[in-house]
């Protein structure tokens, strides 16, 4: 089915083009990426085929039967409301039947039976207990708790993860034809909730326009990439890997091009010059056609790989050293006990679940927060670079090579010479032009560039990088990796993005809660494919110790001595174990009928498979002790 069909689409900011005459179409079942530079015009797209802003030129057209499902960058929750009430903010019996039974049947809440039971008949009466449990699946995997606290009492990262459990709720109710748009769906998830997102999206075969600057999940759920770049758009069918090589065929074939536009530009020009002002019909055409070449020739072909051989400031002996360092809040361990001593060219990736601690574990490496206990020194020569969530900060509005230039007029080279403010921006694809717009008027991803190349400015020679890959694009990703694949400082990071970590990291602190923190010498996709061999293991040897257990052979009582009889409370023990397994037996067929029925309701469903398996191996000790104490009756 066609959903979608965009045609001649062109859109202006004064007089900057973001792109001219584009046009493309979305299929079902299509999963696209959409990428480019901050500031080209994706937000922009977005909107026209939302609606919400009206192009220079062109049309969209948009299937009757397709519903448009978007989850933005900033979502528009009503803060004064509860988490469940800005979910569930359709006035639709299905969804008010599921808020009203959630809300009732939360955990820490003791329920009014009345109530309780009329919402039990109400989800009933509407079969709504499928639709339950995916919605229980959603948040339980988005770790979102608490349901009947306002969102505006929550963090960005849970508001974030609050919007996309309602999009992808929406989606799961919607009509058949539903039309999916993601502006950065990866942002404040942990490294398990994307790996569990890329599961759910291609399970639910949803129709999907991405924006995203993570490599792996962009590999893992799309199948075509459009790319918008110098006003135009690119379709690449298939992968990652393909869009990186049909990318770098296509521009050497436009530097190709371009020098050719640059020759005969040359040889115009000196015709034109020579032109009297009267024009010709012939000299007319040739003065037309020279201004297209013109153009052709004025094209700036970004070379988007930055190789500075960097002067970083002198590392000491002594860079930074950890021992016995303990941190909690409350309850909540942090570091128990932890020792390292950072080595010259340490590259660190940090990883674990939200709420465990990495930020704050950065913070102590920066002197903003102090141990518990323990000891951190920090080296004489220790120069840090703080690339944190919090962005750009600013005292007044101003241009952006102002800004640069009040943090240092020059970069210095290793080899002595200096790379000017206003080329350094170059390097960050910060253009001429862009160079003199005010730091307001920015995008968020470009002010997040900005801030990012603000740190590296300075020089630093121990990088501390918080979700370094947030908000920025694909460009300025591979700006980033390449200057930190050249740098010879130290570096740490808190990411979860995959692909950056494997890149760039050499070994893992793993914080995997209660204080524990695990050196693992590898990169991310090293440690995951290390975790899933150990939980292999575990469950491996967890079935061999039940089935040894199984098979053993009862005690011999006759071995060494006489055979002896039954004790009168081991005769009172046997008879009490065949009407207890009999008993067993009978609740066991009991609740295999109910699950077989099909009718039971999600809630009664989790405790009987639970108990079923309780049953299974009470009934199993139980015949291995009736087994030992009929050898004994003889």
């Amino acid at each position: 089915m066609h959903y979608v069909t965009v045609e001649g689409l062109t859109k202006s900011y004064g007089v900057k083009p973001l792109f001219r005459n584009i046009s493309f179409h979305i299929e079902e079942g299509d999963k696209i990426a959409l990428v480019a530079l901050n500031g080209t015009g994706k937000s922009t797209l977005l909107k026209i085929i939302l609606g919400k802003e009206a192009p220079d030129e062109g049309k969209v057209w948009i299937h009757k039967d397709v519903t448009v499902v978007m989850l933005e960058q900033q979502s528009n929750f009503d803060p004064a409301k509860s988490v469940i009430e800005n979910i569930f903010d359709h006035d639709n019996p299905t969804l008010n039947a599921i808020k009203e039974y959630e809300l009732l049947t939360e955990e820490g809440h003791e329920p009014d039976v009345e109530k309780l039971t009329a919402a039990f008949a109400r989800m009933d009466e509407l079969n709504a207990w499928h639709f339950d449990a995916k919605v229980k699946q959603i948040l339980g995997k988005l770790n979102i708790h608490h349901l009947d606290q306002p969102v505006g009492s929550l963090s960005g990262g849970q508001q974030k993860r609050v919007a996309l459990a309602k999009v992808l709720i929406d989606i799961g109710f919607e009509h058949k034809h539903v039309l999916l748009i993601m502006d950065e769906p990866t942002n404040h998830l942990d490294v398990g909730m994307i790996e569990w997102l890329e599961n759910y999206l291609d399970q639910e075969r949803v129709t999907l326009l991405l924006v995203t600057h993570d490599r792996y999940f962009l590999d893992s759920v799309c199948n075509e990439i459009m790319e918008l770049d110098q006003e135009q758009l690119f379709v690449y069918k298939g992968d990652y890997e393909n869009y990186l090589e049909r990318k770098a065929s296509r521009e050497e074939m436009d530097r190709s091009s371009v020098e050719k536009a640059r020759n005969t530009y040359r040889k115009e020009l000196e015709w034109m010059r020579k032109q009297p002002k009267a024009r010709t019909t012939k000299s007319k055409a040739r003065q037309d056609a020279f201004y297209e070449v013109k153009e052709k020739a004025s094209t700036r072909i970004a070379d988007q790989q930055l190789e500075l051989n960097v002067k970083m400031t002198r590392l000491g002996g002594k860079i930074l050293e950890l021992k016995k360092v303990y941190k909690a809040y409350g309850d909540l361990k942090i570091l128990k006990g932890f020792d390292y001593t950072f080595k010259k060219g340490d590259r660190i990736g940090v990883v674990g679940k939200n709420g465990v601690g990495k930020s704050t574990f950065l913070n102590m490496l920066l002197g903003t927060e102090q141990p518990d206990s323990g000891k951190i020194n920090v080296g004489e020569t220790i120069v840090f670079g703080n690339y944190s969530q919090t962005g750009l900060v600013v005292k007044e509005d101003m241009r952006v090579i102002e800004f640069v230039k009040n943090i240092a007029e020059n970069f210095p080279l290793a080899d002595g010479t200096k790379v000017s403010a206003a080329q350094f921006l170059e390097l960050f694809l910060f253009p001429a032009e862009k160079q003199y717009t005010y730091i307001s008027k920015l995008s968020g991803g470009e002010k997040r560039r900005l801030h990012l190349l603000s740190i590296l400015f300075r020089n630093p020679n121990f990088l501390v990088l918080d979700e370094p890959t947030n908000d920025l694009d694909l460009p300025t990703l591979s700006i980033l990796e390449n200057f930190l694949l050249e740098y010879q400082g130290c570096v740490i990071i808190v990411s979860h993005d995959r692909y950056f970590m494997d890149k760039l990291v050499e070994h893992l602190f793993v914080f995997e809660g209660d204080g524990v923190v695990r050196d693992y010498p590898g990169n991310y996709t090293q440690y995951r494919e290390w975790q899933k061999e150990e939980d292999k293991r575990k469950t491996e040897e967890k079935k061999e110790a039940k089935a040894e257990a199984i098979q053993a052979p009862a005690a011999t009582p006759t071995e060494g001595a006489g055979a002896r009889k039954m004790t009168f409370k081991e005769k009172r023990e046997f008879e009490n174990l065949e009407k207890e397994m009999e008993s067993l037996e009978e609740e066991k067929k009991a609740i295999e009928a109910k699950l077989a029925g099909g009718t039971l309701p999600y809630e009664e469903m989790e405790p009987l498979t639970h108990r079923i398996g309780e049953v299974i191996q009470l009934l199993d000790e139980k015949g291995m002790r009736w087994l030992e104490l009929s050898e004994l009756n003889g």
